[in-house]
């Protein structure tokens, strides 16, 4: 009684890849016993030979996808962790490792049409229990773990092999009833399995883990990330292989199941760069919490900050002044100068405008308002010219400053058309406008920032298809030196979602040339434990 509906379900499985590989044989009529076939001049068609190879391609990739997901994984222990490894078709490649409850982790390790995924299922109490009461074992962890992933990765592909083959050449047999075709299946399998572990080996970049995307609690991603002092010796100590990230994960469970509060480190000076906010009262919420959870020391926001700039909206600026940080700001397009007249009277804002400068939480900033005011969206009079004749003024006012003493540490300008102008003259120029993220590294040294929309589009965005994401940074800058360390991207859900992303990336002059320290544990709040920091 179980088998008939099986049964069923397989011949017409079988019926349908049939007609694929022989479209000619459900459609015509069977030919006498008398009439000798005699191919197409005698009525019957044989299909076309790249019909018959799709048709086999098709056949082999279902059955490599099937096998793997009915035997292509594996589990296996790591370190004190229990984990489940697994081979996953993917359209782009990379790994992506779970971290229950902490979220997931992803990196862009490889180009491939396999994707890697670890799960961590759970801590062995008996192995982790070991390593507390004998706390010198962890100085030996980092080999034990890659032994242990060395071993689980040659396993899987073992598995995987015989999960592919088996697969695609079961497959073949149900469709072309035919142990010849059904082996050819099994083979091309194999081939387009080896292929594709050749593609992962010869693109594969250890130096993804050196901005990874975190997924999952935002409150939790502080604590993954570490501070700012240690990004380089953190992430140099991870960069040589993915066994070597996947250690720490027993020093994660142990940081987060406190949630300890984020250190703020005295040689780190933290900006939030927000954006076209768009009249978004949400934006309000989501930059105090930011504030509070990265202990910012400086807001900057590059503009639009309104919709139409009309005096009727000022009131929707009031919650600046509870937002527990000075706020930078610059006019934009939807910006008015009643706008600008409003916000110099509340007491933590500094209006720049026309290259003003300000000297702000150890920075030194200078910034101008846009060339135009469109709160219609029409084309500004001037367009690109008219940004770009603001951003030489500024440019001129920034050289000006480097003249008398007093250089500036960041430049903000609204549009980057304006903010392109300053190329030489500031090390770093931030901008928005244009609704997305650029980091752009310019010809003459200075670095680009331009952040998409923290109001996620604004209340406009509710007419659009799809809700816009809300988009921030955190930038982490040497208290010393003034220049860029690390920045992290903070992508939350539109209207309606839920999502949270924090990715850590650093700029390419911080990857060369850095000599790993023996990083320290970091200070952690009262009533809280200490956090480890995870060992070479």
């Amino acid at each position: 009684m179980v088998r008939a509906p099986f049964r069923a379900a397989a011949d017409r499985v079988r019926h349908r890849l049939t007609q694929l590989v022989r479209p000619d044989s459900a459609k015509s009529p069977k030919r006498p016993a008398h009439r000798p076939a005699t191919g197409d001049l005698m009525g019957t068609a044989t299909p076309r030979p790249f019909v018959r190879a799709l048709a086999m391609l098709a056949v082999v990739v279902i059955g490599a996808w099937l096998g793997l997901l009915a035997v292509g994984s594996i589990r296996t222990p790591v370190g004190p962790m229990d984990t489940n490894m697994t081979l996953r078709p993917s359209l782009t490649g990379g790994s992506k490792i779970n971290v229950s409850p902490l979220g997931a982790l992803e990196l862009d390790s490889h180009i491939a049409p396999l994707r890697l995924d670890v799960n961590v299922d759970r801590l062995d109490p008996v192995r982790s229990q070991a390593l507390v009461d004998q706390p010198e074992r962890f100085s030996g962890l980092q080999d034990e773990v890659t032994r242990d992933v060395a071993a689980g990765t040659r396993e899987l592909a073992v598995r995987s092999c015989v999960a592919v083959i088996s697969g695609a050449t079961a497959l073949g047999l149900v469709v072309y009833r035919r142990p010849r075709r059904a082996l050819a299946a099994g083979g091309l399998a194999l081939t387009l399995l080896a292929a594709s572990g050749v593609s992962a080996y010869a693109t594969w970049n250890p130096k993804s883990v050196l901005e990874p995307k975190f997924s999952g609690l935002l409150s939790s991603a502080p604590s993954l990330v570490g501070d700012a002092r240690s990004i380089v010796t953190e992430f140099d100590i991870y960069q040589q292989e993915l066994a070597r990230l996947v250690t720490n994960v027993t020093r994660l469970y142990d940081a987060t199941s406190t949630l300890p509060v984020y250190q703020p480190d005295p040689g780190t000076i933290r900006a939030l760069h927000v954006s076209d906010i768009h009249l978004n009262p949400a934006a309000w919420h989501i930059i105090a919490s930011l504030v509070k959870q990265y202990e910012i020391d400086v807001i900057i926001d590059s503009g639009d900050t309104m919709d139409h700039g009309s005096a009727a909206e000022n009131g929707f600026l009031d919650p600046i002044r509870d937002l527990g940080a000075p706020y930078v700001w610059v006019r934009g397009n939807h910006d008015s100068k009643v706008t600008q007249a409003y916000l110099e009277k509340v007491r933590n804002v500094r209006v720049l405008d026309n290259g003003r400068t300000v000297d702000v939480a150890g920075l030194r900033i200078a910034g101008t308002g846009d060339a135009s005011f469109t709160p219609d969206r029409t084309e500004p009079v001037g367009g690109k010219a008219a940004a770009e004749l603001q951003g030489m003024r500024l440019a001129s006012a920034l050289r000006d400053q480097e003249q008398a003493g007093t250089p500036v540490d960041i430049a903000v300008a609204h549009d980057p058309n304006t903010a392109r102008q300053t190329d030489g003259t500031v090390p770093l120029v931030l901008a928005g406008h244009v609704h997305h993220r650029v980091n752009e590294q310019l010809k003459g040294g200075t670095r680009l920032k331009v952040e998409g929309s923290t109001g996620g589009g604004g209340l406009r965005a509710v007419q659009n298809d799809k809700p816009e994401k809300v988009r921030a940074s955190v930038l982490y800058l040497d208290r010393e030196t003034r220049r860029l360390q690390a920045w992290d991207e903070i992508t939350l859900g539109g209207l309606g979602l839920t999502t949270a992303e924090v990715s850590r990336h650093l700029p390419e002059e911080n990857l060369k040339g850095e000599s790993p320290a023996s990083p320290s544990p970091s200070p952690s709040p009262t009533g809280s434990a200490t956090r480890p920091t995870p060992s070479p």
